[in-house]
C-alpha cells in the first residue's frame, strides 16, 4: 500500500487555473475599491464621478467621517435613497471597518434599488489609519499620523 500524501493546508484544494482566478479577481474588483483609490479621486481636481456613503449612526458620524460623505443611515437607505442620491451617479459605502459588515448591507439595498454601488475595504477605521483627513461634526477636519501597519510611512503609494 501506498502511503498518501497530504498536501500542506494552503494547496489542499489546488489554486484555481489562471483564467478563472483573472475572472474571479477582476469581478471582486468590480464591487470593492479601498480607501486610498477614494482618498485619491476625492484629492485630485474635478468631480471623482461617485458619491461616498457613510451607513453608520449619527453617533459614528459625528465622532469622525470621510469629507464630502453623504450620512444615510443603512435602516434609512430603503426610505430616502431615492430622494438624496442620483441613480446614474455610481456609490461608494463605507462602513466602521473590516469587522463590520454595514457597508455590505447599504451596498446590497442600495443595489437593489438600482444604483450602481461599490463598498470601500477597510471602512472608515481605515481610512483613518491610513492618515487621510476626516471630518467631526462641531470640530471640523482632523488627521492622525499613518498607522505603519497600513501604509508606507515616506511613501505616496503602497505601489498596490
Amino acid at each position: 500500500m501506498t502511503p498518501t500524501t497530504v498536501a500542506n493546508p494552503v494547496l489542499r484544494v489546488a489554486p484555481a487555473p489562471p483564467t478563472t482566478a483573472a475572472a474571479h479577481f477582476r469581478a471582486g474588483l468590480a464591487f470593492h475599491t479601498d480607501v486610498s483609490d477614494v482618498a485619491a479621486a476625492l484629492a485630485a481636481d474635478g468631480d471623482p464621478g461617485f458619491v461616498v456613503l457613510d451607513s453608520r449612526s449619527a453617533e459614528a458620524w459625528d465622532q469622525g467621517h470621510v469629507p464630502g460623505a453623504v450620512h444615510l443611515p443603512t435602516a434609512l437607505i430603503a426610505d430616502h435613497a431615492e430622494g438624496l442620491l442620483d441613480k446614474a451617479v455610481p456609490v461608494v459605502t463605507y462602513c466602521w471597518g473590516p469587522g463590520c459588515n454595514g457597508g455590505t448591507r447599504a451596498a446590497l439595498v442600495l443595489a437593489e434599488l438600482g444604483f450602481r454601488v461599490k463598498e470601500m475595504l477597510g471602512g472608515f477605521e481605515y481610512w483613518v489609519r491610513e492618515g487621510f483627513a476626516y471630518e467631526t461634526t462641531g470640530e471640523g477636519l482632523e488627521r492622525r499620523a499613518p498607522d505603519r501597519l497600513t501604509t508606507p510611512v515616506d511613501a505616496e503609494d503602497c505601489g498596490c
